[in-house]
Order: C-alpha cells, then structure tokens, then sequence
C-alpha cells in the first residue's frame, strides 16, 4: 500500500463527508478541499547583499522539503536602488503529499510554538476561499537551527483552496485543525 499523509486520510475519512453535510452539497464533488500551499519570503535587503538570498533559498529548502524559486523584481525602483530581474525574493508551491505533510508540521509543531500564541487571525481571507498567514520567525520550525541562521525573517504562507466562499474556506481549515483566533472547533 502507497503512503498516504496523515491528513489527507482525515480529509477522506471525516471532513469531506462532514463539510457535504454541513453545506448542504449534492456530491462530493462539490466539497472544498486544499488545492495547494505557497510559501512566500521577499528578502528586501538582498540588494544589498546577495548572500541573504542564498542563505533564505537553504532554509526555504529546508522547511518545506521542496527547492523554492527564486523571485525577482518586475521593475527599477530607484528610491531602494532596486534594478528590474534583481532577485529579491523566494517562493516554493506545494501540492499533494507534500501540502498535506507542511500543514500537518505548520498546525502541529510550528504554531504552537510562537510566543504567545493566541490563534491565528482570521482577517487572512481574500473574498475567494483563500487564506494567507504571516509568520514573523522562521525559527519557530523545528528543522531551522537557530545558531546556523544570520538574520531573522518572516515569510508568508497561502492556502490556495476549491472553496467559492471564505465561510466554506474558514469552515474547510477548521476541520484540518488550523487555530484561528476567538473560534473553538
């Protein structure tokens, strides 16, 4: 038998049939489910030094299991000596085994371990079922040793979803157990 993470499984087994119920869906079809996570880090002072991209490349690698691409800036800004094709950034996209295994390390481990952690807000949503979280340490992932890392950064974590409605989205993180703040599950 294929490994199958352990959320997926949970999806399967209880949350797709109780979300149908929920909302009211005529098939399982119907049902919103996790299309992919993009995690997100712009390094603004990689103008500066272009060491600090490398160096956010490794630890992105390393957090998330997936080589990131680099990004890079669309246009020259002069203000913040910013020449377009500069890289200033890095992105990783996750889908399938992968997305499942983030979140569960994201809702499990990671969260929990931000100082004073009270939820996450629930203002992310865009109007679309998709949800977007700031992180401001990198450090609170278990796989980031803290001595190794020269500058604390933040990133930024999208959970791109098949929901039509920010209710069907909130609804669908809910059940994967995501700690929104002031909700009880």
């Amino acid at each position: 038998m294929a490994y199958e993470p352990r959320l997926y499984t949970k999806f399967k087994t209880q949350i797709s049939p109780a979300l149908k119920e929920r909302f009211q869906y005529q098939s399982v079809m119907q049902v919103p489910r996790l299309e992919k996570i993009v995690v997100n880090r712009g390094v603004g002072d990689a103008v500066n030094d272009k060491k600090l991209i490398d160096a956010s490349v490794e630890e992105m690698a390393t957090i998330t299991g997936q080589r990131p691409v680099v990004t890079t800036a669309k246009k020259s800004i002069s203000n913040f000596k910013l020449r377009e094709f500069m890289p200033i950034g890095c992105k990783v996209t996750l889908r399938n085994q992968r997305m499942y295994e983030f979140l569960d390390r994201l809702i499990n481990v990671a969260l929990p371990r931000v100082r004073d952690f009270r939820g996450v807000p629930t203002r992310g949503f865009d109007g679309r079922g998709n949800y977007t979280i700031g992180i401001k340490e990198q450090i609170i992932f278990p796989e980031i040793n803290v001595d190794q890392i020269n500058k604390i950064a933040g990133l930024d974590i999208t959970f791109v979803t098949t929901a039509n409605t920010d209710e069907e989205a909130m609804a669908l993180l809910k059940e994967f157990g995501m700690p929104f703040q002031g909700a009880q599950k």
